[in-house]
């Protein structure tokens, strides 16, 4: 079954169509890599499939009683997060306030689970904006996962952090992916991970796209331009 499935769906920025006539299923369970040129989309295939944007042609179709506000999202790192004055707690339990704008005795447990598997629960009242880059980004993390129980997108998740740092949030998103049975969309630059993680990988470019298996990827003259000696992580 498909979570999210793409039908002739173009979208567009700024009256611009970026993308053209996209046909993509989203399966339970995998994980799908999104990589390619800058420019080429991928932050606004995203923005598409959260439904922040609607396609100007085709449509977005949410399966197994998927809704957009049981999407968790990682986005991408901003030095506003720098500046953003709340606790840990605060920024995690804000992801179960989608549901409601009161927190419930259940979203407390669902934060706390969530911000014990990332691990952060021993500086869970420190201010967010004294965290490290990993720090910062475990918390977020949570606060997807308090949002979600099936899909989780995430833009470029580990940009900018070191190289420690990033293997563990590797391996935290493949342990949510392989343990918890979550679908995972993540956007990466990092093609040795994408092609080291993924179930599947989606190249887009403005002159050619593809989707199929790394190996697939691989064996493509597209692959190979792009991907290069690109090494496992």
């Amino acid at each position: 079954m498909a979570l999210i499935t793409c039908k002739k769906a173009c979208f567009a920025y700024e009256g611009r169509v970026i993308i053209d006539h996209l046909d993509l299923k989203i399966k339970s369970n995998e994980y799908l890599c999104v990589v390619g040129e800058n420019g080429s989309g991928k932050s606004t295939l995203i923005k598409g499939l959260l439904g922040l944007i609607t396609p100007v042609r085709g449509c977005v179709h949410y399966g197994e009683g998927l809704q957009r506000s049981a999407i968790g999202y990682l986005p991408q790192r901003t030095d506003v997060q720098n500046d953003f004055p709340a606790s840990v707690w605060e920024v995690v339990t804000s992801g179960c306030r989608g549901r409601s704008p009161f927190l419930t005795a259940s979203m407390r447990k669902t934060a706390m689970e969530n911000i014990e598997l990332l691990g952060i629960e021993s500086i869970r009242r420190q201010s967010f904006m004294e965290l490290s880059g990993g720090q910062q980004q475990r918390a977020l993390l949570a606060r997807a996962l308090c949002a979600t129980r099936s899909l989780l997108l995430m833009d470029e998740p580990v940009a900018g952090l070191d190289p420690l740092v990033t293997r563990e949030m590797y391996e935290i998103i493949e342990m949510l992916h392989r343990e918890r049975g979550l679908t995972v969309v993540m956007i990466s630059h990092d093609i040795g991970a994408a092609l080291n993680y993924a179930d599947r990988i989606l190249h887009m470019s403005n002159g050619a796209c593809f989707l199929g298996t790394p190996d697939e990827y691989r064996s493509t003259e597209l692959g190979q331009a792009f991907a290069g000696g690109a090494s496992h992580v």
